[in-house]
């Protein structure tokens, strides 16, 4: 038998041992853009337990350690991972109901009701996740006869251990970039915490640097062992020459090969427009201007550039930590007079507004590199006086997070699965206020899923991704949230994408610049997609000042 303590130590060993390992269950995800990422979520979502358990006493029992870790998960939750993961502890609560002390038939129930409850919140189970991880691991514990929770956890672990090495053979994305499961791992690293207390009642500690991944499936991929920890070359340096009677582009470009890397030399008859990420700009010039004079010269430093995104991902972060106050969203009790009301996930103060003017009652921090929390959710909903709250998460990672603050709320609440930015938008422009509940929701949702969205960012990370070889800070052209094509230039890439996204039905086409754009260069890109779209077509441009991306380009 366990007692109270026994699991209270346990699951803060757990939560320790993937804050440890955050940033290398990170490192698995498989997609180079810059997001919230799983090690981040899932240790944020325990991460919140491990606070209110840290406060219990030693006397405690089961039923109070998992009732307060399933309601700071669930509450804390972010990201599909982190909804997920505090799903499967929401089984112990539910199996350790009313006991003092927990048996090893007690944990397998305990797993088994956790792994029905994660299964069921998911639309789409996809084996080769941390949804597998946690099925094979209970299976396992149903299939014995142990009345010892020491070694049943032992099997749990090891199986969980196994069913992670299999993932690469479930899913080929995973195997063809040599990783694991990044979900799947993140859950054997909390399990083997949870161990740690049960075989031998230590805890394992918060430490300062975060340890290697521990799979024995050893990652080969460029996601896990190429990932550059600098940029060498770290100069982003750009000219046109204007051609003298000595000028060969060939020379040039071999040049430009010979010191540096992303390198792009096109000629005309006249010019030669060259690229290069080098870590001395003054030789790539000494070398050009040998092949005549130079114009529209531009160096960027791309390791400030690429500090400067980080510090506002650890911005929105911090906004999204912090934002556990009481202070930013109010209680509002329901009025019967007000039928409806609207809670947007948005970031960017351009994108802040467009949603207040279209009817957003609250918006709440958040979206691609820091998912809000459960509770975060919940707070706005709370916060909007209105019968019916309609919820747009504007991402894919933050519905499952919101489906969970809907049954927490005192209020109707109907989340829409808006994916993107630009279809959050548009199903609030759909909105019809004279309109039913369920009318409403069947019309926006229909409009947001009308709506192509394309995205202008930057790699997070090197890797070999669908055929593309992506070098970390190159600019990468998304569809729909699918990686398109990889380019060097920021407006090329927008006007290109936006060109690929147009067809001859195309009446709608809204450029919303970011954080780092002009406005002059985002006019500039309108007025080269306007070259480019059908006569009848309305092509329009708004500031957003969103971070992390470039350009988001809504087609309709």
């Amino acid at each position: 038998m366990i007692t109270g303590k026994m699991l209270r130590d346990a699951i803060i060993s757990g939560a320790n041992a993937i804050i440890n390992n955050k940033t290398a269950v990170d490192e698995l995800n498989v997609f180079p853009v810059p997001d919230g990422d799983t090690g981040t979520n899932m240790s944020m979502t325990i991460g919140a337990a491990k606070k209110e358990l840290s406060a219990m006493a030693d006397d405690c029992t089961v039923d109070a350690v998992a009732s307060t870790a399933a309601s700071s998960m669930l509450r804390g939750a972010r990201g599909n991972s982190g909804v997920i993961s505090s799903l499967l502890f929401r089984g112990f609560s539910k199996a350790l109901k009313d006991k003092k002390e927990a048996s090893a038939a007690d944990m397998t129930q305990a797993l088994r009701k956790g792994v029905d409850s994660a299964y069921k919140a998911v639309m789409k189970p996809t084996e080769g996740t941390i949804l597998t991880v946690a099925r094979l691991a209970c299976e396992k514990a149903e299939s014995m006869q142990e009345e010892d929770v020491a070694v049943l956890w032992q099997e749990v672990v090891d199986a969980a251990q196994v069913a992670l090495d299999n993932t690469p053979e479930q899913l080929p994305v995973l195997k063809k970039a040599g990783v694991v499961d990044a979900g799947g791992q993140g859950l054997v690293y909390i399990f083997t915490g949870m161990l740690s207390v049960f075989k031998d009642g230590v805890i394992l500690q918060s430490a300062e640097a975060e340890k290697a991944s521990a799979s024995s499936f050893t990652p080969k991929g460029v996601y896990a062992k190429d990932l550059d920890p600098e940029i060498v070359n770290g100069y982003c340096t750009e000219f046109i020459v204007n051609k003298n009677e000595n000028a060969s582009a060939e020379k040039l470009r071999a040049y430009l090969e010979s010191i540096g890397d992303s390198v792009v030399v096109v000629e005309d008859d006249d010019i030669i427009k060259s690229h290069v990420h080098t870590s001395d700009p003054g030789k790539a010039l000494s070398e050009a201007v040998k092949h005549g004079y130079m114009t529209k010269l531009k160096i960027e430093n791309m390791i400030e550039q690429m500090n400067e995104l980080g510090e506002k991902a650890k911005g929105l972060e911090k906004q999204a930590t912090d934002a556990d106050s009481d202070e930013e969203f109010k209680y509002m009790a329901v009025d019967a007079d007000v039928p409806f009301g609207f809670v947007a996930v948005a970031a960017g103060e351009g994108i802040v507004n467009m949603f207040k003017d279209l009817g957003a009652d609250a918006v709440v921090t958040g979206g691609q590199t820091m998912n809000p929390s459960t509770n975060d959710i919940l707070r706005a909903v709370q916060s909007v006086g209105a019968k019916t709250v309609f919820v747009l998460p504007n991402n894919k990672n933050i519905i499952m997070a919101a489906e969970q603050a809907a049954k927490l709320a005192d209020r109707k609440v109907v989340v829409l699965p808006t994916r993107t930015i630009p279809q959050g938008i548009t199903a609030m422009l759909n909105f019809d206020p004279d309109a039913s509940e369920r009318d409403n929701a069947v019309t926006m949702d229909m409009a947001a899923q009308g709506v192509s969205t394309g995205s202008i960012t930057f790699a997070a990370r090197n890797s070999d991704f669908e055929g593309h070889k992506i070098k970390r800070g190159d600019i990468l052209a998304m569809e729909d949230s699918k990686l398109s094509f990889v380019e060097k230039d920021v407006e090329k890439a927008a006007v290109k994408l936006t060109k690929q996204m147009m067809n001859r039905d195309t009446s709608f086409v809204t450029i919303i610049y970011g954080e780092g754009i002009s406005a002059e260069e985002a006019e500039k890109v309108c007025e080269e997609v306007k070259k480019r779209a059908p006569k009848t077509a309305e092509v329009s441009v708004l500031e957003g000042n969103q971070p992390v991306y470039y350009y988001l380009i809504s087609v309709e």
